[in-house]
């Protein structure tokens, strides 16, 4: 696997003269959205992580009763804000020195989180450069649920029955993802496959974090905690933080447009970013918890543009799609889910008639 590299999107850095996307990005450079805020980034991580520590405080006092489960809710909801900070570092929207970048996405990662950092950049990067490609985004590809009725056609087995029911399970399943998270990790720093493995460095550093947070982690539950309750306490916290991502991640694509080759040789980098996401409406309350990520198109159109200022550059990206008649999909939170439900519920019909 190659050394993790920026989202940030050649179209971005240098869109072709004449392009769709050009003349917005000149707008948006022009109000100085692309500029970055460290300030406001401090501030939140260092709010966050005070936040983390209280809960870890909380259950070390509380831990020898069955209150503690109560804790595992806080401490789900500030890991996912842990993990947005980390998906913000891997699209240099915290700093532009990959140093910085790499540092705070390991902290956020491997260290808080115990997921790897290089697996995760490496899949969202190929993501973003190819939205719901189904040859090409790792996200559409066939996993534990499919995303097109040719997928479904080669399921077989319990694979199959899985298809036939995967709208019915999807939430269900992601109360599965906050542990299959950490075992991606660990399979990506002892993986020996060609073109997938880390560089010795980074390697042992990835390593070494995953381990230090799966010892901190099992140190604080079977020192605070009998055995039984600790053990509940990990699981109800994993499938908490599972679901909480699955929920912030879920509206964004599905459901919507699906390239082929053969459109894509038509669509450009507006088209292809825009036509492929989906916002969902909401206030401040709404920004929080999906992190940003309620703003999908401008951040697949500016993947590097800082979290807060995506709901400025929402009416300019929204007004330049309308002036040349491309779609632009903003729904509310339930519906997003309705939508991306119907989909997956759509993909696994003819398997249901058979």
């Amino acid at each position: 696997m190659p050394q993790a590299a920026s989202t940030l999107t050649k179209p971005e850095r240098e869109p072709r003269a004449g392009s769709d996307f050009a003349p917005l990005l000149r707008t948006v450079k022009s109000q100085g959205l692309l500029e970055r805020r460290t300030g406001w980034y401090a501030l939140g991580i260092t709010t966050n992580l005070l936040a983390l520590a209280a809960v870890v405080t909380g259950i070390a006092l509380v831990g020898s009763s069955w209150w503690v489960l109560l804790l595992a809710l806080p401490l789900s909801v500030f890991s996912a804000r842990a993990a947005f900070y980390g998906h913000d570092a891997g699209h240099a929207q915290i700093s532009g020195d990959r140093g910085t970048a790499r540092a705070v996405g390991l902290l956020h990662s491997n260290l808080l989180l115990g997921m790897s950092y290089a697996w995760w950049n490496e899949k969202h990067n190929r993501h973003h450069a190819n939205p719901n490609h189904i040859d090409k985004d790792p996200d559409v590809g066939v996993g534990a649920m499919v995303w097109t009725q040719k997928q479904a056609a080669q399921r077989e087995g319990f694979a199959r029955w899985l298809t036939r029911n995967q709208a019915r399970l999807f939430f269900p399943m992601l109360l599965l993802e906050g542990i299959a998270l950490k075992v991606s990790g660990f399979q990506t720093v002892l993986s020996r496959e060609e073109g997938k493995r880390l560089p010795a460095r980074e390697r042992a550093v990835e390593g070494a974090l995953l381990l230090l947070h799966l010892g901190g982690y099992l140190t604080l539950l079977f020192t605070a905690m009998s055995v039984p309750t600790a053990i509940v306490f990990a699981l109800l916290h994993h499938a908490l933080f599972g679901l909480h991502l699955g929920m912030s991640f879920a509206p964004n694509h599905k459901g919507m447009e699906m390239p082929d080759p053969e459109s894509e040789e038509r669509w450009g980098h507006l088209k292809r970013q825009v036509l492929t996401s989906r916002n969902v409406r909401g206030g401040l309350l709404t920004d929080w918890f999906l992190g940003g990520l309620n703003y999908q198109i401008e951040h697949h159109l500016f993947p590097s543009m800082p979290r807060p200022h995506l709901r400025l550059a929402q009416p300019l990206v929204r007004a330049h799609c309308r002036s040349l008649g491309i779609a632009y999909t903003e729904t509310g939170l339930i519906d997003s889910y309705r939508q991306a439900l119907t989909h997956m519920h759509e993909v696994g019909e003819p398997l249901r008639a058979g």
